[in-house]
């Protein structure tokens, strides 16, 4: 079928490997590093910039021939920004909690430099499902370097992962002390630092993209 075509499953997996928005592009570094503190608010942050993506994507695509070039950026940041209150407001709605630890970083999204990279670069020039499949796969690409640096900051900081510990009792009760770096901003960095490394490593031709 044309929908799924090799193309279209080229286009919705490159973002979660050798594309990743922020492994390879760096993009959205600041809110990667921002929310990884625990696993629940990464998840929550990553579904959010994944159902704003994949919306924005397909709303601006459908307008394309329509918005006059001159004005685009303006429509786009209309779209992302209605796209993120209504986001912003359910998460307050149904997981409060969650949403104070996202603080401002839901908000910041309109921002988030994947978003417009995927509208300027791949909406504006494609149809509608070619861009649902990129937002989505970008979106996804985003959430998954979240889940693995907070993953690896929760469980090693906490002993926790989604608030449930982990690590037996029996471990503390021998000496086994959380890593407190953990839990700190640079830590993120440097695990994200560490996933870069790894993905270029095993694959020589992001090097040399990169020169």
């Amino acid at each position: 079928m044309e929908l799924f075509s090799k193309k279209n499953k080229e286009i919705f997996l490159s973002p979660l490997g050798l594309n990743n928005p922020v492994s390879v592009q760096v993009l959205g570094i600041c809110s990667a590093l921002a929310v990884t503190s625990k696993l629940e608010p990464a998840l929550v942050m990553g579904l959010s910039v994944v159902i704003i993506t994949a919306f924005s994507n397909v709303i601006i695509s459908l307008l394309r021939k329509t918005i006059p070039n001159r004005i685009r950026i303006i429509v786009q940041l209309v779209v992302v920004a209605t796209l993120v209150t209504i986001v912003s407001q359910v998460l307050k709605a149904f997981v409060y909690d969650v949403s104070v630890q996202l603080s401002v970083y839901v908000g910041l999204i309109i921002t988030n430099c994947i978003l417009m990279g995927r509208l300027e670069a791949f909406a504006l020039q494609n149809g509608p499902w070619e861009s649902l499949l990129d937002g989505i796969g970008s979106g996804l690409g985003y959430a998954l370097i979240l889940v693995i640096v907070a993953f690896f900051r929760e469980f090693l900081g906490s002993g926790s992962l989604l608030g449930f510990q982990v690590i037996p009792q029996c471990l503390y009760d021998a000496g086994y002390i959380n890593n407190g770096l953990m839990v700190l901003p640079p830590m993120a960095l440097i695990i994200m630092a560490c996933i870069i490394w790894y993905q270029r490593a095993k694959n020589p031709e992001l090097q040399e993209k990169s020169n």
